[in-house]
C-alpha cells in the first residue's frame, strides 16, 4: 500500500522541510485583529512575537474541513491511504474534527487519524516514526495502531519566562499569576498525553534547567527502563528571546551520545506560552522500527 503522511504545522515541521520529508503539512490558522494568518505561510515566528510583544488579542483556530479534506483528496490521488497525524486532542478539538471527517464517503478506510495525544516535537517525532513505518510496509491502520499504542511515551518538560499568558489564556488566575510574579516564580510544565500539568517550579533559569533534566533521566530510567536513554529520542523547543544555543550545549553534555532536534515551538503552544522559553522533550523509540 502507498501511504500518504499529514501532519499539522503544531509538529514543528515547516513547509520546506515537508516538502524535503515527502509529506504534507496543514498549516494552522490564528486570528489577529480578525484577521486570519496561517502558520510558517503568512505568518512567520518573527511577526507572531512581534504581534505578542504588542498584547494583541490572538486567537488560535483549526482547519476548515474544507481545506482538510481537500488536502486529503489530493494525497489520495497519488496514495492508497493516508495517515493524518493531528495536533493534541486535549489542547485542540482539531483532532476530533479531523475524525468525524475521516467517517465521511471516500474517506472511510482510508484515512487513518491518529489522535496520540502529541505536540510541538514530539508531534513532529511521531510523524517521522509514521514515515519510518511507510517505509517498511505498514499500512494506515497499522501505522495508526503503533502510534497509538506509543502515545504515552513521550514528554514534554517547559520553562515559561512569564505567567502572563497563562492568565491571558485562563489557565491560572489573575491572583496566581500575580503572586508568581511578584516571587519570580518560573512555572516548569509537562505534555504528557493530553494533559498539560504543572511539574515543579523554580526561581532561576539554572533551576528550571537542571529541573528539565533530572526529569528527562529520570524518564529514562523508571518509565523506559534505560539508564541511558539509548532506546528514547530528545528534542529542545523554544519560543523567541530564549538562550537556546546555550540550553543546547548544557543538554548535550548531560546526554553526549544522543542526537538533539531542535526546532522552535509552534505557535499554538507559544501564544499560551510567551517568549523567553524553554522545553526539552524525550520519546520512546519504536521497536518496530529501531528494535
Amino acid at each position: 500500500m502507498s501511504v500518504a503522511i499529514i501532519t499539522d504545522s503544531n509538529s514543528g515541521i515547516t513547509q520546506s522541510q515537508a516538502k524535503e520529508l515527502g509529506i504534507c503539512v496543514v498549516p494552522m490558522p490564528f486570528y489577529i485583529n480578525e484577521e486570519v494568518y496561517y502558520e510558517d505561510i503568512t505568518m512567520t515566528q518573527e511577526e507572531f512575537f512581534r504581534y505578542l510583544e504588542q498584547k494583541v488579542d490572538v486567537k488560535t483556530s483549526q482547519p476548515t474541513p474544507d481545506s482538510l479534506m481537500e488536502t486529503w483528496r489530493n494525497a489520495l490521488k497519488e496514495h492508497d491511504e493516508v495517515v493524518y497525524i493531528p495536533m493534541s486532542s486535549g489542547l485542540s478539538s482539531s483532532c476530533a474534527s479531523a475524525a468525524m471527517l475521516a467517517e465521511e464517503d471516500g474517506f472511510e478506510g482510508k484515512v487513518f487519524v491518529v489522535d496520540n495525544q502529541r505536540i510541538s516535537v514530539t508531534q513532529r517525532q511521531s510523524t517521522m516514526d509514521a514515515i519510518a513505518l511507510a517505509s517498511k510496509g505498514f499500512d494506515g491502520g497499522a501505522i495508526r495502531d503503533i502510534l497509538l499504542r506509543e502515545k504515552m511515551e513521550s514528554s514534554i518538560y517547559i520553562m515559561m519566562d512569564t505567567l502572563f499568558y497563562l492568565k491571558k489564556g485562563g489557565r491560572i488566575t489573575p491572583a496566581a499569576a500575580a503572586i508568581g510574579t511578584l516571587l519570580k516564580i518560573r512555572p516548569v510544565l509537562q505534555i504528557q498525553g493530553e494533559k498539560l500539568d504543572a511539574y515543579t517550579k523554580v526561581k532561576t533559569v539554572k533551576q528550571g534547567k537542571q529541573a528539565m533534566i533530572k526529569a528527562i533521566r529520570k524518564d529514562m530510567e523508571v518509565r523506559f527502563g534505560d539508564a541511558e536513554g539509548k532506546n528514547c529520542h530528545l528534542a529542545i523547543a523554544y519560543t523567541d528571546g530564549s538562550d537556546v544555543e546555550l540550553f543546547k550545549q548544557e543538554v548535550m553534555e548531560e546526554f553526549p551520545d544522543h542526537e538533539l532536534q531542535v526546532d522552535p515551538l509552534s505557535l499554538s503552544v507559544a501564544c499560551h506560552i510567551g517568549p523567553g522559553a524553554l522545553a526539552l522533550a524525550i520519546s520512546k523509540e519504536v521497536p518496530e522500527i529501531d528494535g
